[in-house]
């Protein structure tokens, strides 16, 4: 199984120690485990180039296309941000900005239908339920099977002082939802939301004309049948 991790910060917090305990408990010897911080990705300059001409055209795609390609080859993505003001860190959405173009309203890759998305957020207080929500949402529309969600409010400002019964009550749900997520891996099934979007976004493709890129990927894949010449 390959897993990517998307790490939405560059300190080793309660987020962090939050990951390495999913990944402890979900990763087997054989599994391949791929870490990026996306704090190396500029923020998008909303030139449309990625949706409207071609992905390999955007400014910064050195950068963000390797992080990308990982996700898009992976069973398993894992998405951590801690909560800054109320949702997902700055450099986090700056690397979905980037993913714009494989939205299901544009162009999803096929693989996604067969990936499992897990979000994770914690905080000191409150916020990390709506940051993991605002994340599991982003990959949602990236057409991923199913997102899993994981927030915790540690009430602590580090790892370090969340007190120990906390901590084993964290790392416990964690690790039922690695169980949960590798059963879920092995056999991925686009959830009934997801399929009826990406329906809806199939008879816009079908009909629409307005981007001819985003169509030519739909009928490359076999989605929809191939337009007039």
């Amino acid at each position: 199984m390959k897993i990517a991790v998307l790490h939405g910060q560059s300190h080793k917090g309660s987020t962090w120690h939050v990951t390495r305990t999913l990944l402890d408990a979900l990763a087997q010897p054989a599994d391949t485990v791929t870490e990026f911080h996306t704090n190396e990705v500029s923020p998008c300059l909303g030139c449309f180039a990625c949706i409207v001409k071609d992905e390999a055209l955007c400014p910064h795609r050195s950068v963000a296309g390797p992080m990308i390609e990982a996700l898009e080859a992976a069973d398993v993505i894992i998405a951590a941000s801690p909560n800054y003001c109320m949702g997902m860190s700055g450099q986090m959405k700056t690397f979905f900005d980037h993913m714009a173009y494989r939205w299901m309203s544009h162009r999803p890759h096929a693989s996604m239908r067969q990936t499992i998305g897990v979000a994770i957020s914690t905080t000191a207080g409150v916020g990390a339920a709506k940051a993991a929500k605002s994340i599991a949402q982003q990959m949602f529309w990236w057409g991923t099977a199913k997102a899993y969600r994981l927030s915790f409010a540690v009430a602590a400002m580090g790892w370090a002082d969340v007190k120990p019964g906390k901590k084993a009550k964290i790392e416990g749900r964690v690790r039922r939802t690695a169980k949960q997520i590798r059963k879920s891996a092995a056999n991925p099934k686009p959830q009934l939301k997801s399929k009826f979007i990406f329906h809806i976004m199939k008879a816009q493709q079908k009909n629409g004309t307005w981007n001819p890129v985003d169509r030519r990927h739909w009928e490359d894949n076999g989605w929809i049948p191939p337009g007039p010449v």
